[in-house]
């Protein structure tokens, strides 16, 4: 199970169980009210002299719920995954590169399957980040990207930027 000591496992499946007790009960909490009509959960008795918004308002808080929900249950079958793993002996092992993923990481998201590396999606790793020219302004804005293969950059480029007076 990677470099991980016996303490250091049984902290972290502690975590794991805390982290899926935690979700359980966020769930069911809100599998409570998951069954309410729409009108019972606003404490209505009818939405005909309602505005619109209001009741909008409410369908809105209730597809956030739902979606919130819905990243509970991504987080459990992580967990589950996790534990999984931890049983299996592949704990605390990339499942892209199979290196040891560091102590820290697993403590700060136990429930991860990656090293830092390839914790970025596929998506993100697949696309190069070459699109600017070289030595244009991008080299100075690191977190700044243009990946849409049109010439983005390069449109825009020409118009110059508020540090110079270059442009059109």
């Amino acid at each position: 199970m990677g470099d991980l000591t016996r303490e250091e496992l049984k902290k972290l499946k502690g975590l794991l169980r805390e982290e899926k007790k935690e979700i359980l009960r966020h769930l069911e909490e809100a599998g409570a009210a998951e069954g309410e009509s729409l009108a019972d959960a606003s404490g209505e008795i009818s939405s005909y002299d309602n505005h619109p918004a209001d009741l909008a308002t409410e369908t809105a808080d209730r597809e956030r719920d739902l979606a919130i929900d819905g990243a509970f249950r991504e987080r459990l079958d992580a967990v589950g995954r996790a534990l999984a793993r931890m049983k299996d002996g592949e704990y605390g092992k990339c499942e892209t590169c199979g290196k040891p993923i560091p102590y820290e990481r697993l403590e700060a998201i136990p429930w991860t399957p990656f090293c830092v590396e390839h914790s970025r999606s596929p998506a993100e790793m697949a696309q190069p980040d070459t699109a600017a020219p070289a030595g244009s302004a991008k080299d100075e804005q690191p977190g700044l990207r243009f990946d849409d293969n049109a010439g983005a950059w390069r449109a825009v480029e020409a118009y110059g930027d508020s540090d110079s007076m270059t442009g059109r």
